[in-house]
């Protein structure tokens, strides 16, 4: 038995199947998890890979430190999505983190990936930091009044429940959440094959943000090369050194994949990028516009 991915109609990735642990259609979304032999177990939501348990860490570790040891103090945070846990996991791992907001649309990934991806969240949904809101993302941020340093969309791609996540109004809602150092981090797809999911977020940013950029990280499962995660704030933004990342970093416990040297060296973009950000608008040579 084979699970076969959809999300590219000319090409795709499949997955051996030894047993399927749980399949239900939710609400919003069909939800599948199977083990596989290579990769452990596997969560697909309609018929697109989401995670498996073997390669998650390096998704989550890139798309939380890097925009936490980017900021000064990161104290207020907000997660979009991410119900399996793995970015709250690596939230928690910041003790000057004073209060955690998740949104999540669909209840039963939550309790579905506590129970069969319980290394994900390690525990971090008991976190007595956490504020855990049932919602959808992008009415969660038009009505909130709230401020946030770093807000983490992890979203699906944009197609079904997550379209909204990569529409104008969500991001002109989200730079209205940011504090004035406050940074926005987006998954924003794998450029080589879905160049334009980065194009037309680069352009929706254009006028909410003085800093627009984007770093890039190879999950194994997330196929057709780097995946991007963009990188917005409202001020203009400099990477810190790499003294100063390495004595933040200290802190942490139980990375697997980021370092200091990791997190400066994926913001080198390859010319295939740079290319796509210069047909968004985007000067060549710097990261504000």
């Amino acid at each position: 038995m084979r699970f076969q991915e959809s999300l590219y109609p000319a090409w795709g990735q499949n997955f051996g199947q030894t047993r399927v642990l749980f399949e239900h259609q939710t609400d919003h979304q069909h939800l599948v998890i199977f083990e596989n032999d290579l990769f452990g177990r596997v969560m697909a939501l309609d018929g697109v890979t989401q995670t498996t348990s073997r390669d998650e860490f390096v998704y989550h570790e890139m798309m939380v430190h890097v925009p936490l040891l980017t900021h000064p103090n990161p104290q207020r945070i907000l997660i979009i999505g991410g119900g399996d846990g793995g970015i709250l996991r690596e939230v928690c791992k910041h003790k000057g983190v004073t209060h955690i907001t998740q949104v999540e649309i669909d209840a039963s990934v939550v309790e579905m990936c506590k129970t069969y991806f319980p290394n994900h969240s390690a525990g971090s949904f008991d976190d007595p930091r956490l504020t855990l809101v049932i919602d959808d993302g992008a009415a969660f941020v038009r009505q909130c009044k709230g401020q946030f340093d770093v807000i983490i969309a992890d979203s699906t791609d944009p197609i079904g429940p997550a379209e909204v996540l990569f529409e104008t109004d969500f991001y002109r809602h989200c730079a209205g959440l940011l504090s004035s150092a406050g940074i926005l981090v987006t998954q924003n797809g794998v450029p080589f094959l879905q160049g334009q999911e980065l194009t037309n977020t680069f352009q929706r940013w254009k006028g909410l943000f003085a800093t627009r950029w984007c770093y890039l990280t190879t999950v194994p499962t997330y196929v057709g090369g780097p995946m991007a995660m963009g990188f917005a704030s409202p001020s203009a933004m400099t990477l810190p050194d790499l003294k100063t990342l390495h004595a933040r970093t200290e802190q942490l416990q139980g990375l697997k994949y980021y370092t200091p040297e990791a997190h400066l060296g994926a913001f080198g973009l390859p010319l295939y990028v740079q290319k796509l950000l210069v047909d968004s608008g985007m000067s060549p040579n710097r990261n504000r516009s």
